[in-house]
């Protein structure tokens, strides 16, 4: 007499317990997965980075580079929010505006003129901006703060603090004079970020036209 023999199988509770194991194997697959996605989007976002503030600290030392000082207006002021310059050009001169709102590295440059008075009208010009301005550019996000030092009498001091002055002639009448800061030497730039680092930055001025 022969006996009954079931077919072979799995039982219900051995299928749940190799489809938990299988779900558990998936779900750190994808953290493996999904981390390396982060640290390679991290990577490439600080990179970015990195390369979009090299090249505006290459504007920055071509502007500083360039200051042109001839007494129409001041070559190179800090307030503490902006940083204005003149600097010189292929077609003249210009007012540059460095500055930092709501964390946002931005700059603007006038037109080049050949004129002082057209120069000066620049200058005021600059004095007014508002941040919203079609020649403001967009430069860095994510400064949080910023601080200016000139170098003059051997030494860095703060760039709103009182300078030694000198005497020049005055633009267009050459039979007047006038006293005016000294121009400094170098400017230190000392720009803070908001993942804490901070990026320091001496550049020696050229010279004056």
């Amino acid at each position: 007499m022969s006996r009954f023999h079931p077919a072979a199988g799995f039982t219900l509770v051995e299928v749940l317990v190799a489809l938990l194991i299988m779900a558990v194997l998936s779900t750190m697959a994808w953290q493996g997965v999904d981390g390396m996605v982060r640290a390679r989007d991290a990577s490439q976002e600080a990179a970015e980075r990195t390369l979009r503030l090299t090249t505006v600290m290459a504007q920055w030392e071509q502007d500083l580079a360039s200051i042109y000082d001839n007494g129409s207006v001041p070559a190179i002021a800090f307030d503490g929010a902006n940083l204005r310059l003149a600097r010189s050009t292929p077609q003249g001169a210009q007012v540059v505006v460095w500055s930092l709102r709501e964390g946002v590295w931005r700059r603007w440059a006038s037109a080049s003129v050949t004129r002082a008075f057209e120069l000066q009208q620049a200058w005021l010009a600059s004095q007014q901006l508002i941040g919203t301005e079609d020649q403001q550019v967009r430069l860095f996000d994510g400064a949080t703060q910023w601080q200016v030092y000139f170098f003059r009498g051997n030494a860095w001091s703060n760039a709103q603090s009182s300078a030694d002055t000198v005497t020049v002639p005055t633009a267009g009448q050459p039979a007047g004079v006038v006293a005016r800061a000294a121009l400094p030497t170098g400017v230190r730039l000392v720009l803070s970020f908001d993942d804490t680092r901070r990026l320091t930055r001496d550049v020696l001025l050229g010279p004056s036209s």
